[in-house]
């Protein structure tokens, strides 16, 4: 899942940053593509904290979202999005047994096989999951 981040460019070439949607999530470093590095970092670090502490990890809006909302707030800097593999914060995998129609199993199958990224029906399923309850929080 993609959750932006704002980072803002000091003179020296320093930058830091935050996650909007994250609350207390910031980020830093000597240069924007260490600042870059950290974000993934930071943003690993406080969700590996608020899933042991069996909180809610916060949906991910869009940066027109947060634009719209904060008029003039967002001006000297830069939004950069942060790929989060949300599969680690979900716990140990159940396996469950379930039917569907073989016409949706077959369109699965053929997103799959053109989206590796999912790597398997179940993959596919547990996306189309998170995504149904993030619309849900």
């Amino acid at each position: 899942m993609l959750y932006p981040a704002f980072i803002e460019v000091d003179t020296d070439g320093s930058a830091s940053g935050w996650f909007p949607d994250v609350a207390g999530c910031y980020f830093a470093g000597d240069t924007l593509e260490e600042a870059w590095q950290d974000a993934k970092s930071a943003i690993d670090v406080h969700f590996e904290l608020l899933t042991q502490n069996e909180s809610e990890l916060p949906k991910a809006r869009t940066m027109q979202e947060h634009l719209a909302e904060n008029i003039g707030k967002y001006i000297d800097g830069q939004w950069i999005l942060i790929d989060v593999n949300m599969d680690k914060f979900d716990g140990r995998a159940e396996r469950i047994n379930i039917t569907l129609p073989h016409r949706l199993l077959h369109r699965i199958d053929i997103v799959v096989h053109d989206h590796p990224e999912y790597g398997s029906r179940s993959g596919f399923l547990a996306q189309a999951a998170r995504n149904e309850l993030q619309k849900t929080i």
